[in-house]
């Protein structure tokens, strides 16, 4: 009995063994960003997930597809440009697959057929292109690259994104010529920097020295016109102090009379007597006034 309850124990944890293992190659958990790919007796059914997957042991067969993007490095490779010179190239694509079913099917390993395509097209494009076109025009390429790729990735299931050249290397001769260009622009540049600074300089204080002239001539006629305003004012004040001092000079010679006129002559003929001089000089008008003054003191 003990060895038949330990037979049956032992066929018991067969079974169990045997259960868990059938779940463990049944059951797959797909994440959200993967796809499976089922194969059931060799032939495609479908892809399967996000989710709980069941699959059928030895009978259904799963391939995985990530379905993120990806990117890939395409190893430095060497391109004869339209004018023979030898350049060193790599670059990055970047793809994403949007049909797993095909991206199995279609072809047995994309990445390595789409990096050899990549090298393959690189060359191509860069064939057609001067050296002076490659190191200028690298939106281009890369526009050229993606394109291509793109055209043979797309019956995979398989998106080009993006190509993006990461360095160019041309030849020693080539890097010699293009730092002594470059020298040779910065002096240039300099050069040029130099001569506009001095040109605007001189601009500068030309007009600096227009405006100041302009100003000095602008205040001198300032002051000009003030000074002749000044000189017509005082002008006109010494014409006012003339026309009121002969005005009053005209009223009061209206009130003066003969007889005072005629003792105003004796009082100056009495300073001219102080003079020592001999001679003597007299108005005409003298002898008529000195008449009239000797008839009035008469008649009184």
């Amino acid at each position: 009995m003990q060895d038949a309850g330990l037979s049956v124990l032992c066929l018991l944890g067969v079974l169990v063994l045997i259960v868990i293992l059938f779940l463990a190659m049944a059951l797959k958990v797909v994440p959200e960003y993967k796809r499976l790919v089922v194969f059931r007796l060799g032939r495609c059914i479908g892809q399967r997930g996000p989710g709980l997957v069941i699959l059928i042991p030895f009978i259904d067969r799963g391939v995985s597809v990530d379905l993120r993007e990806q990117v890939r490095e395409i190893p430095a490779q060497t391109s004869i440009t339209a004018d023979n010179a030898p350049i060193s190239i790599d670059f990055l694509w970047y793809y994403k697959v949007f049909d797993p079913v095909q991206s199995v099917l279609q072809v047995g390993n994309f990445e390595l057929a789409a990096q050899g395509i990549a090298t393959t097209t690189l060359r191509a494009v860069i064939g057609g292109i001067l050296l002076d076109g490659v190191l200028s025009e690298r939106e281009k390429i890369n526009n050229a690259l993606r394109t291509r790729l793109d055209e043979v990735t797309e019956r995979w299931g398989v998106k080009v994104t993006n190509v993006e050249i990461r360095e160019i290397v041309p030849p020693r001769e080539v890097q010699e010529a293009m730092n002594r260009q470059l020298s040779a622009e910065r002096n240039r540049r300099a050069v040029v920097t130099e001569s506009t600074g001095t040109r605007e300089a001189a601009v500068n204080v030309a007009e600096g020295e227009r405006q100041a002239a302009v100003l000095r001539a602008d205040g001198e006629k300032q002051a000009a016109i003030l000074r002749a305003e000044g000189e017509r004012q005082a002008q006109l004040l010494r014409a006012e102090g003339y026309a009121m001092a002969l005005e009053k000079i005209y009223s009061a010679a209206k009130l003066i009379d003969a007889q005072t006129m005629t003792l105003q002559y004796f009082e100056t003929l009495k300073t001219m007597s102080v003079n020592p001089s001999t001679k003597f000089i007299f108005p005409m008008e003298f002898t008529s006034l000195l008449s009239d003054f000797i008839a009035r003191q008469q008649k009184k």
